[in-house]
């Protein structure tokens, strides 16, 4: 069975982190492509140890998570 998964990167000096906030496992590579082929194996990992509770808890969540962006204005920052 194929899922379909949110993923979050971010650059970290010389890696790339990838995040997965479903199931909550990350990843890193030195691209971004490496970063998310190394998630996909964590996630699919995951997915073989984890129970068919703890799958369908994901799977059939209220609402899958929000990734977005905001701006904050900082006083007195440089």
């Amino acid at each position: 069975m194929a899922y379909k998964f949110s993923v979050i990167v971010e650059k970290e000096k010389d890696w790339f982190v990838a995040l997965c906030p479903e199931v909550e496992v990350a990843s890193q590579g030195k691209t971004i492509e490496e970063t998310m082929s190394n998630l996909k194996e964590a996630v699919q990992l995951f997915l073989e140890t984890a129970s068919k509770e703890e799958i369908n808890n994901i799977i059939l969540g209220d609402m899958p998570p929000l990734v977005s962006t905001f701006e904050v204005t900082a006083l007195g920052s440089v």
